[in-house]
């Protein structure tokens, strides 16, 4: 059993274009999750990489009715693309809208895509998209799914992050990938990260700042390349994949910093737009 990893967005704050951002790309939060042997997907956020993710979705010979978007939290830029992901627009689809974990203060999942597609900010509202959709809010810190007949473990853990923000642990037959975005842990490592990432196949971890950076951007939510690579060692992961890239930090600087960060945690690599990785 295989799982597909691929980043649609790996950008953090606002999607950014130029030159000097085509290797890493610019387009906001967005992961898929493939099971390669069922053929299902999870999809991680819908910022703007979830755009181009749709156009694909449409082109797969495998058609695929029913789609699952996890959301880790709903800022801006984990939510744009939604009124651009084209599978919304067919009739003949049934799209999941899931978020799971214990003390979330928000009670209608629905209302916070049908407000910011209202028509002073879009021509086209959630009401009018083609395609069927149900919000799942399940207030409870872990759930499995059956898929076919084969169940999915999905964990979840709240970290600080203005407003909140939710990491993921998906386990299936014994692999397992963690997605923790978008988490600010300030002097410590927060030990419920480290629990949520222990041993994982994957650990996919923000780190938006330098160490340097951060020193004048406490407070703001994110975490530093550092903090991102003592989070797989403390975890003992096999893979660290660095997202979230901050929008000032262009190809040459990520790139020297994938290998600052490789010297000390030598399965490690910093994601791209249409990377695949799979566990």
């Amino acid at each position: 059993m295989s799982i597909q990893v691929k980043f649609y967005g790996t950008r953090g704050s606002t999607p950014i274009c130029g030159p000097t951002y085509y290797q890493f790309g610019g387009n906001t939060t967005c992961i898929q999750l493939t099971d390669l042997e069922l053929n299902r997907t999870a999809i991680i956020d819908a910022g703007t990489g979830i755009r181009a993710l749709g156009k694909d979705i449409r082109a797969d010979t495998h058609n695929r009715e029913n789609i699952i978007i996890v959301f880790t939290h709903f800022h801006w830029d984990h939510i744009q693309g939604f009124p651009f992901f084209a599978p919304a627009d067919d009739d003949t689809r049934k799209i999941y809208m899931l978020v799971l974990g214990k003390g979330r203060k928000m009670r209608n999942l629905r209302d916070i895509f049908a407000m910011q597609m209202q028509h002073v900010y879009f021509p086209v509202q959630l009401g009018s998209m083609g395609a069927k959709f149900e919000f799942l809010q399940v207030d409870k810190e872990d759930e499995t799914f059956e898929i076919s007949g084969d169940e999915i473990t999905i964990a979840a853990n709240r970290h600080q992050h203005p407003g909140g923000a939710y990491g993921y642990r998906f386990e299936r037959k014994g692999k397992s990938i963690v997605v923790c975005t978008d988490i600010e842990h300030g002097e410590n490592i927060d030990p419920n990260v480290v629990a949520l990432a222990k041993n994982a196949d994957l650990l996919i971890h923000d780190a938006q700042y330098t160490t340097e950076e951060y020193e004048s951007k406490k407070e703001w939510g994110h975490s530093t390349f550092d903090q991102a690579i003592e989070v797989a060692e403390m975890a003992g992961v096999k893979q660290l994949a660095i997202t979230h890239h901050d929008p000032e930090h262009d190809d040459e600087f990520l790139l020297d910093m994938e290998k600052k960060c490789q010297d000390r945690f030598s399965d490690c690599l910093l994601a791209r737009e249409q990377m695949e990785l799979i566990v």
